[in-house]
Order: C-alpha cells, then sequence, then structure tokens
C-alpha cells in the first residue's frame, strides 16, 4: 500500500459524510492522520474514526457562525500542534428563487458565502500563517463545476462562492508559494452524494447525467484519491491548479 502521506496530519472540514468521509478514509490509508471536523453529526465522525482505526482526532465547530473557522482552527492545532495541510471540503447549497422577497434572497447569500468562502478564507488565514512558522503546508479547496460555466436560477450563490474559492485558491498560490505554502482547488460536477440521490429520487437519474459524457456522475473515492495525490510531498508544482472532476461536461 502506497504510505505517501505517513506522518502528515490532515485537516478536513465537513468531514462526517459524504466526500469528506471519502477523503479521511483515503488519506489514512496513505499514512496521514486525519482531524476529523464536523458541525453537527458527531455520531457519523465517531463511526468515521472508528472506520480508519481509530487513527485520527475529531474537532466540532459551526462554521456557520462568524467566528467558526477561528474556533475550529484554534481546536485544531490544540489538538494535533503541527497540522501540515488543510482541505477545505465543508460547503451548503441553497436554492433561493429572484422572486424571494429581499430578506429571504440576502440571507440565503449571506448564509452560503459564510461557510463556502468565509469560513474558508479564515482557514487559509490561519493555516497560511502556521505553515509559514512550521516549514510549509498544503491547503486543497473543494470548489466546482458549477464556479467555472455558472449554476441553475435557482443556485447562484453557490456558484458564485465556488468562483470565488476559485479566486482565493489561485491568489495564495501566487502569494505564499515561495513560503512553502501552496495551495490547489478541485471542481467536481455531480457526485454520487446524498444531495446526488435525492436529485435522483425526484427527477431521475438521466435527468442528473444527461449533460456528462461519460453517462455516469463521480464516485466519492475519485475525489478522495485526488486530494491525497494532490497532497503527496513529489506534487508541489500543481500549486495554483484547478483540478476538474466531471466526467466532461464541462471542458475548459
Amino acid at each position: 500500500m502506497n504510505r505517501s502521506l505517513q506522518g502528515q496530519t490532515v485537516l478536513v472540514t465537513g468531514a462526517s459524510g459524504g466526500i469528506g468521509a471519502a477523503i479521511v478514509e483515503c488519506l489514512a490509508a496513505e499514512g496521514a492522520r486525519p482531524i476529523i471536523h464536523y458541525g453537527r453529526d458527531k455520531t457519523s465522525a465517531e463511526a468515521l474514526l472508528a472506520r480508519i482505526g481509530g487513527n485520527g482526532l475529531i474537532v466540532q465547530a459551526d462554521l456557520s457562525a462568524a467566528e467558526g473557522a477561528f474556533e475550529l482552527w484554534e481546536r485544531a492545532v490544540g489538538a494535533a500542534g503541527r497540522i501540515h495541510a488543510l482541505v477545505n471540503n465543508a460547503g451548503t447549497r441553497t436554492e433561493i428563487s429572484i422572486e424571494a422577497p429581499a430578506d429571504d434572497w440576502k440571507a440565503a447569500w449571506q448564509r452560503e458565502f459564510q461557510v463556502n468562502v468565509f469560513a474558508a478564507a479564515d482557514l487559509c488565514k490561519e493555516a497560511i500563517r502556521h505553515f509559514k512558522a512550521q516549514g510549509g503546508g498544503r491547503i486543497v479547496n473543494m470548489a466546482s463545476r458549477a464556479g467555472q460555466r455558472g449554476y441553475a436560477a435557482d443556485a447562484m450563490p453557490y456558484g458564485a462562492t465556488k468562483a470565488a474559492l476559485v479566486n482565493l485558491t489561485k491568489s495564495i498560490a501566487r502569494s505564499f508559494g515561495g513560503d512553502g505554502v501552496t495551495a490547489v482547488a478541485i471542481a467536481p460536477g455531480w457526485v454520487r452524494t446524498d444531495m446526488a440521490e435525492d436529485f435522483i429520487a425526484a427527477h431521475g437519474k438521466q435527468a442528473a447525467v444527461a449533460d456528462i459524457p461519460i453517462g455516469e456522475m463521480a464516485a466519492p473515492c475519485e475525489v478522495a484519491e485526488l486530494v491525497a495525490f494532490v497532497l503527496r510531498p513529489s506534487q508541489a508544482s500543481l500549486n495554483g491548479a484547478t483540478l476538474d472532476v466531471n466526467g466532461g461536461s464541462y471542458i475548459r
């Protein structure tokens, strides 16, 4: 088994289920010690820790709160000491129509930017400072195909936040690569998660994969394996890249 991440401690946000859990399991299989962040689902986080043989840590924080990201970083460093990489995987998606009342519209945009951008940016800030003092580190930001090609009318906040996350990644890569801090964005299309299953239940699989040339959604493990690959010490030159995982549904 490849143990290319042996000795690396990696904080993964939104790690209790779906893509986050797959990332944690893949990192652990490659020798890393994951820090499993969860917001509310402690049971799933504990079950995930058990699945990786207890070789990790669990940290709770509410990233929808203004100070949540800073609290998470403080707790993670307090528990682990040195952190070698940050994976900003936590995200939320809100549907809001342009016909919605102004207060609802503004609240949806604020909520989505808080979790998907502001919390991620706060964690990047703290991670960069930590990495610069500790000899370097890696950041992986989970973006989306939606941030590159635009998104559906009722989910415009989501696409906008993911576009901002891609730009944040590029800025970090350009600004701090010389300090040993590298940043990469991963941009999945549809991934077979609970959200995708709900869509399939409502609209059918064909509606979900109609614009995917290979005819299938990505499995969470495909994204997880790419995260683990990006974090390998040998992959520093990926700094600044946005890696697409969308089955050919958006090609740059």
